[in-house]
């Protein structure tokens, strides 16, 4: 092995793609052992970790071109030692000069101070603070003003972050391109307007509310429509945004928002309360090239009228007909129902009528559709006909049964489809798509009517489970918080 170029090495390396591989391969020999080192650009530990300066200053020495750094103390308890702290935190910064992409998960001994060390990093470009519950808005406005590369920042249950002096600083500076906000107890989404001038080459947003547990089923309080047109803010940069759990009135609805968003390709609105047609009105407009959609829609007191109140999901077939009109290019769109009831479609404000009009007019190849009502198997067989449809997942679907099973068996390019929850398909429906050979995978997830033999003969790739994972049951709105 020591006879070999070190071209040929370097070129068996590039293509060991598992790190316990790499590991092991590197105790091969000495030659092999600094090959890997040099060539290893990204590691991530946490537990076991050996903290004391003199080691972590050899690790650094071990991978001189290190670009991505990830500390991660998930599920770590007392037993399992010491956690990386502020001093450690220095030793990484000040010896990793080429390093691009840092991320703390867990860390509970890395505070202000340690954050201020990453002011070392000039070549730094993205952070993510995970769950760092000792970091404050005085750390992070240290990283704002000493990390002059940053160009993504995202910021996950970090509890303590509360005043936004970092995000004007930020937003004064203007080099984000990335914003991800989760779970931030102290950040609302009436902060990001002082984000100012940094709307402008942000490209990607992402706001989820840390809310509370009975959020998704409480139609809370009646929602009046009406304009807004109060905020000015130019986002016309914005290709990817995501709000979740937020809160919106008459005085700060989200068209203005989604009326500026003209370069937006994915669009993901979870359980936005207050949302309504005119904000997908204003989206469809602006936004003609949108290829991603996700609406997860929860009940609420909705209401157009003073005196006429109603408990529905916010958006109509009014919002589908905008999209079907002027998002001629939207390619996938997943669509989710929480709180509603089999027996009570009106709870939903589409209808399939709409949602065909929706179907038809775009090139939809991914498709998932989360316990709605209003979709049966004469939609089945309507989907049938879609030219592109390639994905198809329907989820507490109660109304699609054997007939319609039989219908999408004959979608011309459908090779991937998931069953949730299904009830009321069973192993004859599963039997309808054995004959068009057409399927490369196929996932069934506690459908109780259908059983693993039968799903086995169907597709090339099979996931069965006669049980609902945690996962399902998040999707579905009965998860844990």
């Amino acid at each position: 092995m020591e006879d070999l170029p070190e071209a040929l090495l370097t070129e068996i390396l590039n293509r060991i793609t598992t790190t316990s591989d790499l590991n092991s391969l590197s105790l091969v020999s000495k030659q092999l052992y600094k090959i890997e080192g040099n060539q290893r650009d990204a590691i991530r530990v946490g537990s076991g970790l050996c903290i004391a300066t003199k080691e972590l200053t050899s690790l650094c020495a071990r991978f001189p071109n290190l670009r991505k750094l990830e500390i991660d103390y998930s599920g770590w308890i007392p037993g399992h030692g010491k956690q990386l702290d502020n001093k450690g935190l220095f030793v990484f910064s000040s010896h990793c000069s080429s390093l691009i992409d840092l991320t703390l998960s867990f860390c509970s001994h890395i505070d202000d101070s340690g954050l201020a060390c990453l002011a070392y990093c000039k070549t730094l470009l993205s952070l993510t603070l995970n769950s760092t519950p000792k970091v404050t808005s005085v750390g992070l406005f240290s990283v704002a003003v000493g990390c002059t590369s940053l160009s993504a920042l995202h910021l996950i249950g970090c509890e303590k972050i509360d005043s936004v002096e970092w995000l004007e600083y930020l937003g004064r500076d203007g080099s984000l391109e990335e914003l991800v906000v989760k779970n931030c107890q102290g950040i609302n989404h009436h902060d990001f307007l002082k984000f100012g001038s940094g709307w402008m080459k942000l490209q990607k947003f992402e706001f989820e509310r840390k809310r509370g547990k009975y959020d998704l089923l409480d139609p809370g309080n009646v929602v009046y429509d009406s304009s807004m047109d109060v905020y000015d803010f130019c986002c016309e940069s914005l290709k990817d945004l995501r709000l979740a759990h937020i809160e919106t009135w008459p005085e700060a609805g989200l068209r203005v928002l989604l009326g500026k968003c003209k370069a937006l390709e994915k669009l993901c609105l979870e359980y936005v309360r207050a949302l309504n047609d005119n904000d997908i009105i204003a989206l469809s407009r602006s936004c003609s090239n949108l290829k991603r959609i996700s609406l997860w829609l929860n009940l609420q007191r909705y209401s157009s009228d003073i005196n006429y109140c109603e408990t529905r999901t916010s958006l109509t077939d009014n919002s589908l007909y905008a999209l079907a009109l002027n998002c001629c290019m939207l390619q996938m769109i997943d669509l989710s129902f929480t709180g509603c009831d089999a027996d009570w479609p009106s709870e939903i404000g589409f209808t399939q009528e709409g949602f065909l009009v929706l179907i038809q007019s775009c090139p939809i190849r991914v498709l998932v559709l989360n316990n709605a009502n209003f979709f049966d198997d004469e939609g089945m067989k309507a989907l049938s006909s879609s030219p592109h449809l390639e994905t198809l997942e329907l989820i507490l679907c109660h109304a699609v049964t054997d007939a319609g099973m039989r219908f999408i068996a004959h979608t011309p390019c459908l090779s991937n489809l998931t069953l949730r929850m299904c009830h009321n398909v069973t192993d004859v429906g599963v039997a309808e798509l054995e004959g068009a050979q057409k399927l490369e995978s196929l996932v069934i997830e506690c459908c109780g009517e259908v059983s693993l033999q039968a799903a086995q003969r169907v597709a090339k790739s099979v996931q069965y489970s006669s049980e609902c994972s945690n996962a399902l049951m998040k999707k579905i709105g009965l998860g844990g918080y």
